[in-house]
Protein backbone atom coordinates (compact mmCIF):
# COMPACT_ATOMS: atom_id res chain seq x y z
CA UNK A 1 0.00 0.00 0.00
CA UNK A 2 1.48 3.38 -0.99
CA UNK A 3 1.87 6.18 1.61
CA UNK A 4 -0.97 8.31 0.21
CA UNK A 5 -3.49 5.46 0.39
CA UNK A 6 -2.35 4.64 3.93
CA UNK A 7 -2.72 8.30 4.91
CA UNK A 8 -6.25 8.41 3.53
CA UNK A 9 -7.19 5.33 5.52
CA UNK A 10 -5.76 6.94 8.66
CA UNK A 11 -7.91 10.02 8.03
CA UNK A 12 -11.01 7.88 7.51
CA UNK A 13 -10.31 6.11 10.80
CA UNK A 14 -9.78 9.46 12.53
CA UNK A 15 -13.14 10.70 11.24
CA UNK A 16 -14.87 7.51 12.43
CA UNK A 17 -13.35 7.84 15.91
CA UNK A 18 -14.25 11.52 16.13
CA UNK A 19 -17.83 10.62 15.18
CA UNK A 20 -18.21 8.40 18.25
CA UNK A 21 -18.89 11.38 20.51
CA UNK A 22 -22.66 11.01 20.32
CA UNK A 23 -22.36 7.27 21.04
CA UNK A 24 -20.44 7.84 24.27
CA UNK A 25 -22.77 10.64 25.36
CA UNK A 26 -25.85 8.50 24.80
CA UNK A 27 -24.33 5.61 26.79
CA UNK A 28 -23.70 8.04 29.66
CA UNK A 29 -27.03 9.87 29.50
CA UNK A 30 -29.67 7.37 28.33
CA UNK A 31 -30.82 3.99 29.73
CA UNK A 32 -29.01 1.20 27.85
CA UNK A 33 -27.95 -2.38 28.54
CA UNK A 34 -24.67 -1.00 29.96
CA UNK A 35 -26.55 0.72 32.78
CA UNK A 36 -24.13 3.68 32.84
CA UNK A 37 -26.77 6.42 32.93
CA UNK A 38 -27.10 6.26 36.72
CA UNK A 39 -26.11 8.34 38.60
CA UNK A 40 -26.89 10.95 35.94
CA UNK A 41 -23.88 12.99 34.84
CA UNK A 42 -24.28 16.57 33.66
CA UNK A 43 -22.87 17.68 30.28
CA UNK A 44 -20.20 19.69 32.12
CA UNK A 45 -19.10 16.62 34.08
CA UNK A 46 -18.74 14.69 30.83
CA UNK A 47 -16.73 17.55 29.28
CA UNK A 48 -14.53 17.71 32.41
CA UNK A 49 -13.57 14.05 32.41
CA UNK A 50 -13.26 13.75 28.62
CA UNK A 51 -10.83 16.66 28.64
CA UNK A 52 -8.92 15.27 31.60
CA UNK A 53 -8.36 11.80 30.16
CA UNK A 54 -7.90 12.86 26.54
CA UNK A 55 -5.57 15.72 27.43
CA UNK A 56 -3.43 13.53 29.70
CA UNK A 57 -2.88 11.01 26.90
CA UNK A 58 -2.13 13.69 24.31
CA UNK A 59 0.35 15.29 26.68
CA UNK A 60 2.55 12.20 26.38
CA UNK A 61 2.98 13.05 22.66
CA UNK A 62 4.33 16.52 23.44
CA UNK A 63 8.08 17.06 23.43
CA UNK A 64 9.50 19.22 26.21
CA UNK A 65 10.83 21.67 23.63
CA UNK A 66 7.27 22.20 22.36
CA UNK A 67 5.90 23.35 25.72
CA UNK A 68 5.49 27.12 25.43
CA UNK A 69 3.18 29.70 26.98
CA UNK A 70 1.82 32.78 25.25
CA UNK A 71 -0.86 35.22 26.51
CA UNK A 72 -3.23 34.21 23.70
CA UNK A 73 -3.25 30.62 24.93
CA UNK A 74 -5.29 31.59 27.99
CA UNK A 75 -7.98 33.16 25.81
CA UNK A 76 -7.88 30.11 23.52
CA UNK A 77 -8.47 27.75 26.45
CA UNK A 78 -11.41 29.82 27.72
CA UNK A 79 -12.92 29.86 24.23
CA UNK A 80 -12.44 26.11 23.89
CA UNK A 81 -14.04 25.57 27.32
CA UNK A 82 -17.16 27.55 26.42
CA UNK A 83 -17.39 25.73 23.08
CA UNK A 84 -17.13 22.33 24.78
CA UNK A 85 -19.73 23.24 27.38
CA UNK A 86 -22.22 24.47 24.79
CA UNK A 87 -21.64 21.57 22.40
CA UNK A 88 -21.79 18.89 25.08
CA UNK A 89 -24.97 20.44 26.49
CA UNK A 90 -26.64 20.62 23.06
CA UNK A 91 -25.56 17.06 22.27
CA UNK A 92 -26.69 15.69 25.64
CA UNK A 93 -30.04 17.47 25.89
CA UNK A 94 -31.22 17.53 22.27
CA UNK A 95 -31.04 15.56 19.02
CA UNK A 96 -27.47 14.76 18.03
CA UNK A 97 -27.93 15.89 14.41
CA UNK A 98 -28.88 19.42 15.48
CA UNK A 99 -25.83 19.84 17.72
CA UNK A 100 -23.40 18.32 15.22
CA UNK A 101 -24.54 20.18 12.11
CA UNK A 102 -24.85 23.51 13.92
CA UNK A 103 -21.34 23.18 15.32
CA UNK A 104 -20.09 22.52 11.80
CA UNK A 105 -21.17 26.02 10.76
CA UNK A 106 -17.88 27.19 12.34
CA UNK A 107 -16.07 27.63 8.97
CA UNK A 108 -18.82 30.08 7.95
CA UNK A 109 -18.18 32.28 10.99
CA UNK A 110 -14.40 31.95 10.55
CA UNK A 111 -14.70 33.21 6.97
CA UNK A 112 -16.85 36.19 7.98
CA UNK A 113 -14.47 37.15 10.79
CA UNK A 114 -11.42 36.75 8.54
CA UNK A 115 -12.94 39.04 5.90
CA UNK A 116 -14.37 41.75 8.15
CA UNK A 117 -12.00 41.72 11.15
CA UNK A 118 -8.71 40.52 9.69
CA UNK A 119 -9.09 42.15 6.29
CA UNK A 120 -8.52 38.96 4.30
CA UNK A 121 -9.57 38.96 0.65
CA UNK A 122 -13.12 37.77 -0.02
CA UNK A 123 -14.02 35.48 -2.89
CA UNK A 124 -17.20 34.50 -4.71
CA UNK A 125 -16.63 30.87 -3.69
CA UNK A 126 -16.27 31.88 -0.05
CA UNK A 127 -19.49 33.90 -0.07
CA UNK A 128 -21.34 31.04 -1.73
CA UNK A 129 -20.20 28.74 1.10
CA UNK A 130 -21.31 31.33 3.68
CA UNK A 131 -24.74 31.54 2.05
CA UNK A 132 -25.16 27.75 2.00
CA UNK A 133 -23.95 27.28 5.57
CA UNK A 134 -25.99 30.17 6.95
CA UNK A 135 -29.10 28.93 5.16
CA UNK A 136 -28.53 25.44 6.58
CA UNK A 137 -28.34 26.82 10.12
CA UNK A 138 -31.54 28.84 9.59
CA UNK A 139 -33.36 25.76 8.26
CA UNK A 140 -32.34 23.65 11.28
CA UNK A 141 -33.25 26.31 13.84
CA UNK A 142 -36.53 27.33 12.15
CA UNK A 143 -37.56 23.75 11.38
CA UNK A 144 -36.97 22.63 14.96
CA UNK A 145 -38.39 25.72 16.66
CA UNK A 146 -40.76 24.41 19.35
CA UNK A 147 -44.48 24.83 18.78
CA UNK A 148 -47.49 23.76 20.82
CA UNK A 149 -45.39 23.04 23.90
CA UNK A 150 -45.79 24.34 27.46
CA UNK A 151 -43.82 27.58 27.98
CA UNK A 152 -41.15 25.91 30.13
CA UNK A 153 -40.52 23.20 27.54
CA UNK A 154 -40.46 25.78 24.75
CA UNK A 155 -37.78 27.76 26.56
CA UNK A 156 -35.71 24.61 27.10
CA UNK A 157 -35.90 23.59 23.43
CA UNK A 158 -35.02 27.10 22.26
CA UNK A 159 -32.07 27.15 24.65
CA UNK A 160 -30.81 23.82 23.28
CA UNK A 161 -30.99 25.17 19.71
CA UNK A 162 -29.17 28.35 20.71
CA UNK A 163 -26.47 26.31 22.44
CA UNK A 164 -25.92 24.45 19.17
CA UNK A 165 -25.58 27.73 17.26
CA UNK A 166 -23.34 29.11 20.00
CA UNK A 167 -21.05 26.09 19.87
CA UNK A 168 -20.44 26.81 16.18
CA UNK A 169 -19.61 30.45 16.92
CA UNK A 170 -17.23 29.61 19.75
CA UNK A 171 -15.68 26.80 17.72
CA UNK A 172 -14.92 29.41 15.08
CA UNK A 173 -13.09 31.34 17.78
CA UNK A 174 -11.02 28.27 18.60
CA UNK A 175 -10.12 27.85 14.91
CA UNK A 176 -9.01 31.48 14.72
CA UNK A 177 -6.80 31.10 17.78
CA UNK A 178 -5.26 27.96 16.27
CA UNK A 179 -4.54 29.92 13.09
CA UNK A 180 -2.76 32.65 15.03
CA UNK A 181 -0.83 30.03 17.04
CA UNK A 182 -0.12 27.81 14.01
CA UNK A 183 3.64 27.84 14.64
CA UNK A 184 3.15 26.10 17.99
CA UNK A 185 3.04 22.32 18.41
CA UNK A 186 -0.47 21.03 17.49
CA UNK A 187 -0.22 18.27 20.11
CA UNK A 188 0.63 20.86 22.76
CA UNK A 189 -2.24 23.16 21.75
CA UNK A 190 -4.83 20.37 21.76
CA UNK A 191 -3.66 18.90 25.07
CA UNK A 192 -3.58 22.40 26.56
CA UNK A 193 -7.16 23.00 25.42
CA UNK A 194 -8.41 19.70 26.83
CA UNK A 195 -6.61 19.93 30.17
CA UNK A 196 -7.39 23.64 30.36
CA UNK A 197 -11.08 22.86 29.89
CA UNK A 198 -10.99 20.44 32.82
CA UNK A 199 -9.16 22.96 35.00
CA UNK A 200 -11.52 25.81 34.06
CA UNK A 201 -14.65 23.75 34.67
CA UNK A 202 -13.21 22.53 37.96
CA UNK A 203 -12.54 26.10 39.12
CA UNK A 204 -16.02 27.17 38.01
CA UNK A 205 -17.69 24.40 40.02
CA UNK A 206 -15.51 25.12 43.05
CA UNK A 207 -16.31 28.84 42.98
CA UNK A 208 -20.02 28.19 42.56
CA UNK A 209 -20.52 25.29 44.97
CA UNK A 210 -17.48 25.42 47.23
CA UNK A 211 -14.78 22.83 47.83
CA UNK A 212 -17.27 20.31 49.23
CA UNK A 213 -19.52 20.72 46.20
CA UNK A 214 -16.56 20.22 43.88
CA UNK A 215 -15.52 17.04 45.70
CA UNK A 216 -19.07 15.68 45.41
CA UNK A 217 -19.18 16.69 41.73
CA UNK A 218 -15.88 15.09 40.78
CA UNK A 219 -16.46 11.88 42.76
CA UNK A 220 -20.03 11.35 41.51
CA UNK A 221 -19.23 8.98 38.59
CA UNK A 222 -19.14 5.25 39.28
CA UNK A 223 -16.11 3.17 38.33
CA UNK A 224 -17.96 1.98 35.23
CA UNK A 225 -18.72 5.55 34.21
CA UNK A 226 -15.11 6.60 34.82
CA UNK A 227 -13.89 3.73 32.66
CA UNK A 228 -16.17 4.80 29.81
CA UNK A 229 -15.17 8.45 30.25
CA UNK A 230 -11.51 7.40 30.01
CA UNK A 231 -12.23 5.49 26.80
CA UNK A 232 -14.22 8.51 25.58
CA UNK A 233 -11.27 10.84 26.10
CA UNK A 234 -8.67 8.51 24.61
CA UNK A 235 -10.62 7.00 21.70
CA UNK A 236 -12.67 10.02 20.65
CA UNK A 237 -10.08 12.76 21.29
CA UNK A 238 -6.48 11.56 21.64
CA UNK A 239 -6.32 8.76 19.06
CA UNK A 240 -8.05 10.63 16.20
CA UNK A 241 -5.73 13.59 16.68
CA UNK A 242 -2.68 11.30 16.39
CA UNK A 243 -4.12 9.61 13.29
CA UNK A 244 -5.03 12.94 11.71
CA UNK A 245 -1.55 14.36 12.29
CA UNK A 246 0.04 11.32 10.65
CA UNK A 247 -2.38 11.43 7.73
CA UNK A 248 -1.51 15.07 7.00
CA UNK A 249 2.07 14.02 6.24
CA UNK A 250 0.99 12.65 2.85
CA UNK A 251 -2.42 14.26 2.17
CA UNK A 252 -3.21 17.93 1.55
CA UNK A 253 -5.29 19.85 4.13
CA UNK A 254 -8.07 20.30 1.56
CA UNK A 255 -8.35 16.57 0.93
CA UNK A 256 -8.12 15.87 4.66
CA UNK A 257 -11.00 18.30 5.21
CA UNK A 258 -13.15 16.46 2.68
CA UNK A 259 -12.35 13.01 4.13
CA UNK A 260 -13.12 14.06 7.70
CA UNK A 261 -16.59 15.25 6.63
CA UNK A 262 -17.45 11.63 7.39
CA UNK A 263 -17.58 12.71 11.04
CA UNK A 264 -20.74 14.88 10.93
CA UNK A 265 -22.39 12.25 8.73
CA UNK A 266 -21.69 9.32 11.05
CA UNK A 267 -22.12 11.10 14.39
CA UNK A 268 -25.95 11.36 14.25
CA UNK A 269 -26.13 7.77 12.99
CA UNK A 270 -24.53 6.35 16.16
CA UNK A 271 -26.92 8.35 18.33
CA UNK A 272 -29.90 7.14 16.29
CA UNK A 273 -28.85 3.50 16.78
CA UNK A 274 -28.88 3.99 20.57
CA UNK A 275 -31.91 6.28 20.98
CA UNK A 276 -34.02 6.27 17.79
CA UNK A 277 -36.94 7.88 19.62
CA UNK A 278 -34.81 10.94 20.42
CA UNK A 279 -32.47 11.04 17.44
CA UNK A 280 -34.64 10.32 14.41
CA UNK A 281 -33.71 13.17 12.02
CA UNK A 282 -36.51 15.51 10.99
CA UNK A 283 -36.84 16.84 7.41
CA UNK A 284 -35.39 20.16 8.62
CA UNK A 285 -32.34 18.34 10.03
CA UNK A 286 -31.78 16.51 6.73
CA UNK A 287 -32.14 19.65 4.61
CA UNK A 288 -30.19 21.93 6.92
CA UNK A 289 -27.45 19.36 7.42
CA UNK A 290 -27.17 18.81 3.67
CA UNK A 291 -26.78 22.56 3.09
CA UNK A 292 -24.09 22.86 5.78
CA UNK A 293 -22.18 19.86 4.41
CA UNK A 294 -22.46 21.31 0.90
CA UNK A 295 -20.99 24.56 2.20
CA UNK A 296 -18.08 22.70 3.79
CA UNK A 297 -17.40 20.70 0.63
CA UNK A 298 -17.52 23.89 -1.44
CA UNK A 299 -14.98 25.52 0.90
CA UNK A 300 -12.62 22.53 1.07
CA UNK A 301 -12.59 21.35 -2.55
CA UNK A 302 -9.81 23.20 -4.41
CA UNK A 303 -10.94 25.49 -7.22
CA UNK A 304 -9.37 23.89 -10.29
CA UNK A 305 -9.91 27.05 -12.31
CA UNK A 306 -7.41 28.78 -10.04
CA UNK A 307 -4.69 26.32 -11.02
CA UNK A 308 -2.63 27.59 -14.01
Amino acid sequence: MNPVTSARLLLVLAAVLWSLGSLFVRFLREPTALGLHDPPLTPLQIAFFRGLFGGAVLLTMVRRIDVTFRPLMGAMVLTFTVMCGLYMSALSLGPAANAIFLQNTAPVWVYLFAVYALGEAASRRGWQAVLLGGLGAVVIVAGNWPHDLPPDEQQTQVLILLMGVGSGLWYAGVVLFLRVLRNESPAWLVSLNLLGTSATLGVYVMLRYGVGGFVDWVTAPTMGQLALLAVFGVVQMAMPYWLFARGLRHVSPHEAGIITLLEPLLNPLWAYLITPDKDTPTPAMWLGGALILAALVWRYVPDRRAVP
